[in-house]
């Protein structure tokens, strides 16, 4: 099968958030069970050309951006030196700093053109490297304009005849809503498409809602973000959702144990597994020193790696933060985001500095550091499609203190509802409070025997991608039957 993974971001080239990892990850796996995967993504500046040893294709090709006639030109590089990745360069759209916006965490204004053009480059540059996809996988808002084109602009376009499109929804928070009176002609639909059941989203033009409409399957990354999406946290595109009830997958993500392994990790001061996991309390001492704590193996150091984001429940840890300075809790904290979150996290590590560390930006070797440095891993999400930091801290052993949604739900296990534990889960809808829970972990952590049988449970986890790899060629094959047979009866 011919699949086109489409996003704006893909790891090792661009990440700000999980989905880079997904895009970056999943088609190692589909390679090796024999699918020709693509990746294609925008150029940004911060991608090193030389580094990633990118070459410029011999194509100076052009999109309609309203009445405007935008350039570009298409680089390719490889991902693990066999899966193709394309680049669409644009200098004016995405020569820039950031990926979505400032270091303010304030998006671009120009993002509705950004991403219009890029959705609409996407089409000419497939034709142009002649791959025939089977399969076009969009994601998240970015992507939300191509299922439409495929049905819509290109409908009687035989590159495209056989083509079926996929759209993954990320994070519904996210669904790029604009104006609709300037973003129809923008993006080149007809004023006859822009209807209720189409490209309208009360009054707006919003690009997930018509990723959603127009796309053959609709997915996420996980069952029960499946379910909740669609049951009042929809972020308003519940009854959207509805409409393609028996289209949506809840396919649960994995990670990568060839890169998240303590066993190999060369970040790490020391390596160790669940034979000698002994060796962890050594690479604990490295992170309480990079952090300047008092070096002592009977701490709880409890630490977050994410985006500063109040989706994150950042307001529960900071008043964790707080309230369990007579605990001997160390918290440690890696990320960037929001100013607020950043300024108070800040102020309270010159309140705290034997208690609190924060690196304000995203470092990879170090995150490693913190998962395994860590006993205990905050995730105390208001919601969370899926998540990957909970999967990483379980397989450095490092134990789960999450919220009960999304794929939290489906990935942890509490310590005493679960035959086999291999976290804390607490209820924040249920009135169940988090600092309680964290006390809770402290008190099964100076607990050895306990711990320790917690720590193999962990190790024991496996959410490999392979597990997932029947559900999205299940998925790919039902998507392409569809629209076989729409093709057909046209």
């Amino acid at each position: 099968m011919n699949i086109l993974m489409v996003s704006s971001e893909c790891v090792p080239f661009v990440k700000t958030g999980g989905l880079a990892d997904v895009v970056g990850t999943l088609p190692k796996y589909l390679k090796k069970n024999g699918h020709d995967v693509r990746i294609i993504i925008p150029k940004y500046s911060t991608i090193d050309g030389v580094k990633y040893k990118l070459k410029t294709l011999p194509y100076r090709l052009a999109v309609k951006l309203g009445k405007e006639e935008i350039y570009f030109r298409i680089k390719q590089g490889f991902l693990d030196g066999n899966i193709p990745v394309y680049f669409i360069e644009n200098m004016r759209f995405f020569d820039r700093i950031g990926v979505y916006g400032d270091s303010n965490g304030i998006g671009y204004g120009d993002n509705r053109e950004r991403y219009t053009f890029f959705c609409k480059a996407v089409i000419e540059a497939v034709k142009a490297i002649l791959f025939v996809p089977d399969i076009i996988h969009c994601n998240d808002w970015h992507t939300g304009l191509i299922p439409a084109y495929l049905k819509i602009t290109n409908a009687y376009d035989g590159f495209f005849w056989k083509t079926a499109s996929v759209y993954t929804i990320h994070n519904i928070a996210f669904q790029g809503s604009f104006d609709a009176a300037t973003s129809v002609p923008l993006a080149g639909f007809s004023w006859e498409d822009y209807k209720s059941d189409k490209l309208e989203f009360y009054n707006t033009f919003n690009f997930m809602k018509v990723g959603i409409v127009y796309s053959d399957i609709v997915s996420t990354v996980s069952p029960t973000y499946a379910k909740q999406i669609q049951a009042g946290f929809g972020n308003g595109m519940e009854v959207v959702l509805k409409t393609r009830k028996n289209d949506i997958f809840g396919i649960l993500n994995g990670i990568d144990y060839s890169y998240w392994n303590p066993k190999t990790d060369t970040n790490l001061i020391s390596n160790y597994s669940s034979e000698n996991i002994e060796n962890k309390n050594l690479c604990k001492t490295d992170l309480q020193k990079i952090c300047n704590f008092d070096c002592n193996e009977n701490s709880f150091i409890v630490s977050c790696v994410s985006r500063f984001d109040n989706q994150k429940g950042f307001d529960l840890i900071i008043d964790a933060i707080n309230r369990l300075q007579n605990f001997n809790v160390q918290f440690v904290v890696l990320g960037s985001g929001d100013s607020y979150i950043r300024d108070t996290l800040l102020y309270l590590q010159k309140k705290y500095p034997k208690k609190l560390r924060v690196f304000n930006k995203y470092d990879e070797p170090l995150a490693h550091k913190i998962y395994a440095g860590s006993d205990g891993f905050l995730m105390p999400s208001r919601f969370e499609p899926c998540g990957l930091s909970q999967l990483i801290a379980l397989a450095y052993g490092t134990i789960p203190i999450v919220n009960k949604t999304g794929g939290l739900a489906d990935t942890i296990y509490d310590f005493d509802k679960a035959q086999t534990p291999n976290g804390f889960v607490f209820d924040l809808y249920a009135g169940e409070s988090f600092v309680e829970k964290i006390k809770y972990a402290y008190k099964i952590f100076s607990d050895k025997t306990s711990w320790n049988k917690l720590q193999k449970n962990a190790f024991d986890c496996n959410f490999s991608w392979n597990n997932s790899l029947t559900d999205y060629e299940k998925m790919y094959n039902i998507a392409l039957n569809k629209k076989i047979n729409s093709t057909i009866y046209r």
